[in-house]
């Protein structure tokens, strides 16, 4: 037995006073509203409405019933209601992550900006090194740098690319001599940043490895651009955070015809059918900005004031 269809059936033939009219209702036959009825009495234990050959009426359990019905029905049509307006209007809570150093960098002035146009949507936004399953999370969008396409079964939508670039403080550079060509590096003192992308080293090629031995290893970017900048050494830093301490002075670009270690951005969500409008609008909000972003932060990393080559030799 169809449960709803069977209270369905009471409700139009309370409502209506008749088996008849509420056949017509819901286009249906009057024997198959009559046995839906005697089903949901048989199934309640109880009976719902006084027949006679002329009329019917309401028993007291019938009229209690009715009104436990009608609420029911009215939930049903407030959270289908609700559903379908989750594709229309952005609210409720968007959960999102992505790596640290990046979310700080680019998500957080956009997730201001995002609440500001969809002031019912609640952020919460995670930041760590790992990537999180995005479903087993409960996550809605996830926003990762990867070499290539994601394998996975989720929608990806590419957002740009950034890379990594080497920087030293000016000090450093005063003191050690500026390196100009890879193997210009040797003897050099280097701070490794461990990147599980590119492991063994730092790559300018396949088959230009650069790799050294006894140098102070960290697993935070601005960990690295911290060391740099106090001195310790030359370090490989992604984009993201190179170009703010370089439009700071505190570091300047190497080798800047070298553009290392390149990554994908991708935003991942789980369908394209039946997208909640919280997650189609940060995806657009993404798509309209980050680029945005990407592109300013190339223009410093070119931008030849930043280079150590043109500075240090100057001095």
């Amino acid at each position: 037995m169809d449960m709803l269809q069977c209270m369905q059936a009471f409700v139009r033939v309370a409502e209506s006073g008749s088996f008849s009219r509420a056949a017509q209702g819901l286009e249906i036959s009057s024997p198959t509203i009559s046995r839906q009825v005697a089903a949901l009495e048989e199934q309640l234990c109880a009976r719902l409405l006084q027949r006679t050959t002329r009329s019917l009426a309401l028993t007291e359990a019938g009229q209690r019933y009715l009104k436990r019905c009608k609420a029911i029905f009215a939930e049903i049509e407030t959270a289908a209601a609700e559903a379908s307006s989750a594709q229309s209007r952005p609210s409720g809570c968007l959960r999102l992550h992505t790596i640290t150093e990046f979310g700080l960098e680019y998500l957080m002035p956009l997730v201001g900006s995002y609440i500001g146009q969809h002031p019912e949507v609640a952020i919460d936004l995670s930041l760590t090194e790992e990537t999180p399953a995005l479903l087993e999370e409960g996550l809605d969008v996830l926003v990762t740098l990867s070499l290539g396409l994601p394998d996975s079964a989720f929608v990806a939508q590419r957002l740009g690319q950034i890379h990594s670039v080497l920087c030293a403080a000016p000090a450093y550079l005063e003191m050690h001599g500026v390196p100009e060509t890879p193997s210009q590096l040797d003897g050099h003192r280097c701070i490794m940043l461990a990147d599980p992308l590119y492991p063994q080293g730092w790559y300018f090629g396949e088959e230009a490895i650069f790799r050294f031995q006894n140098v102070l290893r960290v697993n935070q970017p601005e960990a690295a651009c911290q060391a740099a900048v106090n001195g310790m050494g030359i370090c490989l830093l992604p984009s993201f955070v190179a170009a703010k301490a370089l439009s700071e002075g505190r570091l300047l670009r190497l080798m800047p015809t070298h553009q290392l270690h390149p990554r994908e951005v991708y935003a991942l969500y789980s369908s394209r059918r039946f997208l909640d409008a919280k997650i189609r609008t940060w995806v657009e909000h993404l798509k309209a900005h980050l680029p945005r972003a990407f592109e300013r932060d190339r223009l410093t990393l070119e931008n030849p004031r930043y280079w150590a080559a043109q500075r240090v030799s100057a001095s």
